[in-house]
C-alpha cells in the first residue's frame, strides 16, 4: 500500500497503467465539427462511457484490487457505491476470484444494479445516504473481513483513474485545457496529477452539478465543506469530496464551475444526438459547462472526459420526470 504522506506521484500512476494494461480498454477520442463549430473551440471527447463497466471507474478498482497482497485478497473486497465504482469493484475482483461486497444506495439506479449483480458482486442496500453507506459498510466488513476500497478516497484508486488523463494526452498531446466532472473527486485529482506532470502548461477544470457543489464550495474555502442534501440528476456526482483527492485538487486545479441540472440534460441530449454515444448525465456534465455561461475558452482546444455511460434506458431525463 502507498504511503499518504507523499499524496497522489507520477510513480503510483505509472505502476497502475501497468498493472491495468491487459484488463481495461484504451479508450478512444470522438470529434465533431458540428460541436466545435457551436462552441467556438476544438472538442476532443476521452470515452470512457466505452470504458469496462461502462465508467472509469473501472480503471482506479481493478489497480486498487490487483495490488492487494494474496493474503489481504483473500477475504475479499467491500465498498459503498451508487453504482459505476460497484460494478467496477465486482468486475475486478471476479477477475481476480476473489469476493466482492458491495453497499449500494436503495434509490441506485436499476441499470447499475443489474451490472454489480452480473460481476457477481453481493449487494447490501442501504439508506441514500453517505451516514448510512458508511455504517452499513463497517458492517459489512467487520461481519466478512474484507478490505475496503473506498470509491475515490485512496490512492490506489486515484492513481488508476489517473491513467485516463495519461492516455487523453497520448491521443491529443497539444490540448489547452481538461474539463472533467468531479464528485468525490478521485477522477479530478487524478486528472490534474497526470496532466499536469505530462503536460505542466495544461489548464484543468474541475465541473459539477449545482446541486451537489461542495467540492466548488470547499475549492474557494480552501477547507472541505461536506455535501448536505445533494439534489442532482447526477447521481454518480452526489459524494462528498474525499481528503486525499482534496490535496491535489487545492493544489494543481486551476477552477471549479458548477452546472444546473436542465444544462445537463441538455448536454446528454446533444451528446446523444450528434456525437452518437450514450452518456450518463454525470458524464455528460463537463460538456454542460459549454453549453452554460461562465467559461471563457473559446478557440482553445478542450478535452472533456465523458466519465460514463450508465443509466435506465426507460428514465430518460427528456421523456419523463427525472426523480433524484
Amino acid at each position: 500500500m502507498p504511503e499518504d504522506s507523499a499524496g497522489l506521484t507520477w510513480k503510483l500512476i505509472e505502476q497502475a497503467r501497468e498493472r491495468i494494461a491487459d484488463k481495461v480498454s484504451v479508450t478512444p477520442v470522438l470529434t465533431s465539427a458540428t460541436l466545435d463549430a457551436q462552441a467556438g473551440a476544438h472538442l476532443y471527447f476521452k470515452c470512457e462511457n466505452f470504458q469496462k463497466c461502462g465508467a472509469f471507474k473501472a480503471r482506479g478498482a481493478t489497480n486498487a484490487v490487483f495490488a492487494l497482497s494474496e493474503q489481504a485478497a483473500l477475504r475479499g473486497v467491500a465498498t459503498h457505491s451508487s453504482g459505476n465504482h460497484a460494478a467496477a469493484l465486482a468486475r475486478a475482483a471476479r477477475l481476480r476470484g476473489i469476493s466482492a461486497y458491495i453497499v449500494m444506495p436503495d434509490n441506485s439506479a436499476q441499470a447499475k444494479r443489474a451490472a454489480v449483480s452480473r460481476y457477481g458482486g453481493e449487494i447490501t442496500y442501504c439508506a441514500p445516504t453517505l451516514a448510512a453507506r458508511e455504517s452499513t459498510a463497517r458492517q459489512v466488513m467487520a461481519a466478512t473481513g474484507a478490505a475496503l476500497v473506498h470509491p475515490y478516497d485512496d490512492l490506489l484508486v486515484m492513481a488508476g483513474q489517473a491513467t485516463a488523463a495519461v492516455e487523453l494526452l497520448e491521443q491529443v498531446p497539444d490540448l489547452d485545457v481538461i474539463l472533467c466532472t468531479v464528485g468525490g473527486g478521485g477522477l479530478l485529482s487524478g486528472t490534474a496529477v497526470a496532466a499536469r506532470t505530462v503536460k505542466p502548461a495544461v489548464r484543468v477544470i474541475g465541473i459539477e452539478p449545482a446541486g451537489a457543489d461542495d467540492a466548488a464550495r470547499s475549492f474557494r474555502a480552501g477547507q472541505i465543506l461536506p455535501s448536505v442534501n445533494p439534489d442532482t440528476i447526477a447521481d454518480g456526482l452526489r459524494s462528498s469530496l474525499g481528503v486525499r483527492p482534496f490535496a491535489e485538487i487545492r493544489r494543481l486545479v486551476e477552477d471549479i464551475a458548477t452546472v444546473p441540472d436542465e444544462a445537463i440534460v441538455r448536454a446528454m441530449r446533444v451528446l446523444w444526438e450528434v456525437l452518437k454515444v450514450v452518456v450518463e448525465p454525470s458524464g455528460a456534465v463537463p460538456y454542460a459547462a459549454l453549453l452554460a455561461p461562465g467559461l471563457a475558452l473559446r478557440g482553445r482546444r478542450i478535452g472533456l472526459v465523458l466519465s460514463g455511460g450508465n443509466l435506465d434506458l426507460d428514465r430518460l431525463p427528456w421523456s419523463a420526470p427525472a426523480t433524484h
